[in-house]
């Protein structure tokens, strides 16, 4: 009998609401992983403001063990919505200040990218933006499939619970994409 290499992935919503589809949707990734798959929810919502003249130095003490982690995991996943057609201002800022961190947490790390928007999009412009963003850091992004969930509001339930099929047969794909990309990086 063959054991499944277990995998333990971090997540990142890009948006601080409480009631966010993005939130929900990281929720419904979580609820459909495999079993040999976690994904722990990293918050960033108490990330300070970079500034290379307090953290040129010292990072705040708050972001360390949130780098630790994204070191340590398989991978990492965002899940954004699109603000203003990009990446909104809470995400771009913790991967400024993640990426300031000596030991680049992001380097050659496998990741993933979703998105949910109440726009017909899905969150397309954010994605190809955060994927630049990767590109500086030296990141490796998974290309299929890509998930973006246009017309949220439409695609959960009132308990908050996923209701699309279509999107929820693509959530497994996108673990699975990126469990093998992270073996590959391996």
């Amino acid at each position: 009998m063959s054991i499944e290499k277990r995998y333990h992935f971090v997540a990142i919503s890009g948006s601080l609401r409480k009631a966010s589809y993005n939130t929900l949707a990281l929720k419904a990734l979580q609820q459909v992983a495999p079993s040999h798959i976690t994904i722990e929810q990293l918050h960033i919502g108490d990330i300070p403001f970079y500034n290379a003249d307090l953290h040129t130095e010292q990072l705040p003490e708050q972001v360390v063990p949130l780098i630790e982690k994204i070191k340590a995991a398989d991978g990492v996943i965002f899940v954004s919505p699109e603000y203003n057609y990009s990446i909104p201002g809470a995400l771009k800022n913790a991967i400024d200040v993640f990426s300031r961190h000596p030991d680049k947490p992001f380097n050659e790390k496998a990741v993933a990218i979703l998105g949910a928007s109440q726009g017909n999009l899905g969150t397309a412009r954010m994605q190809y933006h955060l994927r630049q963003v990767m590109v500086f850091l030296n990141a490796y992004v998974i290309n299929k499939p890509e998930v973006m969930i246009a017309s949220a509001q439409h695609k959960f339930d009132a308990s908050g619970n996923l209701t699309d099929e279509y999107t929820l047969k693509l959530l497994p794909q996108l673990l699975h994409s990126l469990a093998q990309l992270s073996e590959k990086i391996k």
